[in-house]
């Protein structure tokens, strides 16, 4: 018996429970959704965030998260719709506990819109638009330091003690945009971002995940500029089901596309035999 209680002891010390929670499924117009933004709990502490659209900061205490527990957030681009609610996340972190160093992973530079280091500089630097908040980019700050990590073109992993986090650059026409894979004790979660996913580097990232985030922006029927930005139904299926991921959650639900959304399945479902799932604003997911 003493034997088989010291083989199941790693086990018991190592398990952890592991969920995704959707905070904002909506996009940058008026709903009763909130913008993109998503939540990793591990056991019950919400360990990483993704994007911070408008309404994060509202949902991410609807949860009952709490900033001192982040490992790190990742923004996948610096539109407004994943990127806004950013600042007030960083002024009511002055008012929490937290004082270690929190990570902030975003893009390079690309056409009109700096690299994450120069989009912390545009906010919080000496003449930044939020400058009475300087500190907060130095170790001497008053709170915590908010230091940026450019993730690059291609693939790159980084590990947040037992968080690994791989990252890719993705097609979203012209803007940097990256789409990042988390993996915590065999199970992994694939944040695809806004994507016209062209190439196959969304693919790649995505191979054997259990749960893949697609962002259903546009219908198939979108336009020729739409479709440079965002990825089309049919090709959501091929995506999914070429990386064998075990649940597709469709999200970035718009306006343009609520009429689309049983078209949409049909047409994902000729390619993907997997579990589909609609995100609706704070619906968390148990990952088993």
């Amino acid at each position: 018996m003493k034997f088989i209680v010291l083989l199941l002891t790693p086990f018991i010390l190592y398990a952890q429970s592991l969920s995704l929670q959707i905070l904002g499924s909506g996009g940058p117009e008026f709903s009763q959704r909130a913008s993109s933004s998503y939540i990793i709990w591990i056991d019950n502490k919400a360990k990483v965030l993704v994007d911070a659209g408008g309404g994060a900061f509202l949902r991410f205490s609807q949860s009952g998260a709490k900033i001192e527990d982040l490992e790190f957030i990742a923004l996948t681009h610096l539109h407004i719709d994943h990127s806004a609610d950013l600042p007030a996340f960083m002024k009511a972190g002055y008012f929490s506990n937290r004082t270690k160093m929190l990570p902030l992973l975003g893009t390079v530079k690309g056409g009109d819109f700096p690299n994450i280091k120069e989009y912390l500089e545009r906010m919080f630097g000496k003449n930044g638009a939020y400058a009475y908040m300087q500190d907060i980019l130095t170790p001497q700050s008053d709170s915590f330091q908010l230091k940026p990590f450019v993730c690059g073109a291609e693939f790159q992993t980084q590990q947040f003690n037992n968080i690994k986090l791989s990252s890719v650059g993705v097609k979203h026409g012209k803007i940097p945009a990256i789409a990042y894979a988390i993996e915590v004790n065999g199970k992994k979660i694939v944040f695809a971002g806004d994507t016209s996913a062209q190439s196959d580097k969304l693919i790649k990232l995505a191979q054997d995940a259990d749960y893949l985030i697609v962002h259903h922006a546009i219908p198939q029927h979108a336009g020729h500029y739409a479709k440079k930005l965002h990825i089309t139904p049919k090709r959501i299926g091929e995506v999914a089901q070429k990386a064998k991921v075990k649940h597709l959650i469709l999200s970035h639900r718009m306006k343009r596309t609520y009429d689309s959304e049983s078209q949409s399945l049909k047409l994902i479902k000729e390619s993907y035999s997997g579990d589909i799932i609609w995100a609706e604003d704070m619906m968390k997911i148990e990952v088993e």
